[in-house]
């Protein structure tokens, strides 16, 4: 056994019951436990300097009293039923203590735990995860070495707290080049969630009002909630938003922020056209309402180029955009990255120093290398590709059953990762029976922010992480609801 840390009281005598003490408080206090083996004699006598026949005096004790156990030639180990049970939590110097600490915990939000298993399922339909076995591990591997065998030094310092050098230049320019946004300060982030978080509380207080979509993206909420503000919701239509409500939210509340996922709106996928943004645009800018652009995967469009974002016609710099490289490349990955108008860049970097001094400067270091070497947008090419061919099976599928007398509705997605889909029927009910036989997916009633409706008749399906064949054979499972 590894050496065993024992806290001596010197106050007990003679030397072997101070010993006795201390393995007993280790073993009260869950240092070790029950079954557990303890050094020999031999090895605990070197660790204490000692005499390894003081150590046995302890252990004989320990053992007379009930705490240790001993077997010829396998030596010492805690006993399994101990002489006190329940609580662990010492008093002093081998004492039980008879009352357990209370924690006095901040209200968290609840996160849903369907979400976090959705990899248990062998069709996994959860919507906006990419295909992890497309990613080139190969590739990237020999840039995150080469980033450890000719680091960035000043990267990799306290001193220096946003990161490598090479990330920020690097997606500056392809903001610059493929989404049109100039004139912002890059920051690195462990994520879209940690940018939520860090926006949260560097600008709402208790009380603020947050406006948001009323279908939408729960863990946005959670940030907002975790930081006190009352979130709004915002009606959505088939096109986009009500923009006469959101006016009338403006009028009525003192709104700090806006949250809105206008490429592709999450969870129903719709493009918010142009007309809508120049009009929450000038709204924002006549009420004072900062907007939080979230545009979790830009990189997927199969039809035409997209709509550039919010944040590259920003003549108030009253828009904070968010991306993250989890849909291009893994989770995992946990790298992204927002877009914030110059005069808040030190806030936001000092705020992140109190939480996470900076995202991981490897990571960045490779993925910059990956970008400036061309490598990156060759990825992005081929996995469009994929997930175009993915999306037009998916839709073919959808039409076969439809064909099959099935009353589906849906919209052609123009890029992205999902497909929202009217079953015209109780969505709960077939998110229930597709779980039974091994298929997840999540229904509407996942992402409301108001109390949920009678109808909840939409699912949202996830095409990117699935090839062909098994995609079918899930929505094979799924629709066998209607048989």
């Amino acid at each position: 056994m590894k050496d065993l840390l024992l806290n001596l009281n010197p106050d007990i005598k003679p030397y072997f019951l101070r010993i006795a003490a201390a393995i007993r408080t280790a073993i009260t206090s869950g240092q070790i436990r029950p079954n557990e083996n303890l050094p020999s004699a031999r090895k605990l006598a070197e660790q204490l300097n000692s005499n390894r026949h003081t150590v046995m005096a302890a252990y004989q004790e320990l053992i007379a009293q009930g705490w240790v156990s001993s077997r010829q030639r396998q030596g010492y180990r805690v006993a399994a039923d101990l002489p006190v049970q329940g609580s662990r939590k010492i008093s002093g110097a081998g004492h039980v203590a008879d009352k357990t600490f209370r924690w006095h915990i901040n209200p968290t939000p609840q996160v849903p735990q369907g979400s976090m298993r959705a990899l248990d399922f062998s069709y996994n339909f959860a919507g906006g995860l990419p295909d992890i076995e497309s990613f080139p591990f190969r590739e990237f591997k020999s840039y995150m070495s080469d980033s450890l065998t000719r680091p960035d030094l000043f990267g990799l310092s306290y001193g220096n707290n946003n990161g490598d050098r090479q990330f920020i230049e690097q997606v500056t320019t392809y903001l610059r080049r493929v989404r049109g946004i100039t004139d912002k300060e890059i920051i690195a982030v462990n994520g879209s969630q940690e940018a939520l978080y860090l926006i949260s509380r560097l600008l709402l207080k208790p009380g603020d009002k947050v406006a948001v979509e009323s279908l939408g993206y729960r863990p946005a909420w959670n940030a907002f909630k975790t930081a006190g503000a009352e979130l709004l919701a915002i009606r959505q239509h088939s096109s986009g938003i009500d923009i006469d409500q959101l006016e009338s939210l403006f009028k009525q509340h003192k709104v700090r922020l806006i949250y809105l996922t206008p490429l592709h709106q999450y969870p129903t996928t719709i493009t918010l056209p142009i007309t809508e943004r120049l009009v929450i645009y000038r709204l924002a800018a006549q009420y004072n309402v900062a907007i939080i652009e979230d545009d979790y995967d830009h990189e997927y469009h199969y039809q035409s180029q997209p709509l550039t974002p919010m944040a590259a016609d920003d003549p108030s710099g009253l828009v904070i955009y968010l991306s993250t490289f989890s849909k291009i490349m893994f989770p995992g990955a946990r790298i992204g990255f927002i877009a914030v108008d110059k005069s808040l860049a030190t806030d936001f970097l000092n705020y992140r120093s109190i939480v996470n001094h900076k995202p991981s400067v490897l990571m960045q270091s490779a993925i910059g290398r990956w970008m400036k070497d061309g490598a990156f947008e060759r990825h992005l090419r081929r996995t469009s590709k994929k997930y175009q061919q993915r999306r037009d099976n998916l839709v073919a599928q959808l039409n076969r059953y439809r064909q099959q007398g099935l009353a589906l509705d849906f919209h052609q997605p123009a890029g992205g990762m999902a497909l929202w889909l009217d079953i015209k029927q109780r969505a709960a009910e077939i998110e229930a029976y597709a779980r039974a036989r091994d298929v997840f997916l999540l229904g509407e009633r996942h992402f409301h922010l108001l109390p949920e409706n009678d109808e909840n008749r939409y699912i949202r399906l996830g095409f990117a992480a699935m090839d062909e064949q098994r995609l079918n054979l899930g929505l094979e499972k799924v629709f066998g609801y209607f048989s």
